[in-house]
């Protein structure tokens, strides 16, 4: 199969007054159809910076980032950004109307995705209606609404509760498996990783490099994050990429 997306020998370097700072180096990996990427790494490594490079957001100092043709990417960041005094039905259009393609189709298909993931009741109320975790899945909506290929996800949970973020977490992972979309996941949470992901990426501090790469399997049915954190794989993931994250040299 072909990677739908290939990083090859990709190095970051910020420029400033004083000095340089190398925030990635030398980093690898390909991404595939269908996968589901967990990045993992020690705050401040440029596990966020490496995200904004494949959204187009930042450019690279050295090396290739190479997509599809076509390829569609949708960012969801760490705030769901849903604007206040819009309605959450017009929230979820903002990316059609900012790329100029909001047209009966993909107005009728945002208004299909809010059905179908339990906000059609909640469309024309305001963001400060909603709970945490319904506004995330709001944001998840208007980010699904231009139909992207890859969905890059930045630490999405992290102003959740505890209780709130695993529940989200898996609302969200079931709604990205049903629309068949590829996933990258930035998170300093390794349960999290490991529990939604096929694969996890450990990046070192930085400068960042890749430590480790691990291809994630359960023996058992792993559609679940929830179940999934009580298996004994697991654990054994768990203290491996603990061992990776805090034997730095």
């Amino acid at each position: 199969m072909k990677p739908i997306l290939e990083i090859k020998k990709l190095y970051k370097t910020y420029h400033t007054k004083k000095c340089e700072i190398e925030a990635l180096k030398n980093i690898n990996f390909e991404v595939y159809e269908g996968d589901f990427i967990g990045i993992v790494g020690p705050s401040g490594c440029g596990k966020s910076t490496l995200l904004s490079i494949i959204g187009n957001l930042e450019s690279i100092t050295k090396g290739t980032v190479k997509k599809d043709k076509n390829l569609k990417i949708g960012y969801m960041l760490q705030d769901d950004c849903l604007f206040p005094w819009l309605t959450i039905y017009e929230n979820c259009l903002l990316g059609l109307k900012i790329n100029k393609i909001c047209n009966k189709e993909n107005i009728d298909n945002v208004k299909k995705l809010l059905s179908t993931y339990g906000l059609k009741d909640f469309m024309n109320n305001y963001p400060n209606d909603l709970s945490g975790g319904m506004r995330q899945r709001a944001a998840l909506i208007r980010t699904l609404a231009i139909k992207p290929d890859i969905l890059l996800l930045d630490e999405p949970f992290s102003a959740l509760d505890y209780y709130t973020r695993l529940s989200v977490s898996n609302d969200v992972l079931d709604i990205i498996r049903k629309e068949k979309k590829t996933l990258i996941i930035v998170t300093h949470d390794i349960s999290e990783a490991i529990s939604m992901c096929k694969k996890i990426i450990v990046l070192s501090k930085r400068p960042s490099t890749i430590k480790n790469i691990y291809n994630i399997n359960y023996k058992e049915d792993r559609e679940n994050p929830i179940k999934n954190r009580s298996s004994r794989e697991f654990m054994n993931y768990y203290e491996k990429i603990w061992e990776d994250l805090t034997n730095e040299k």
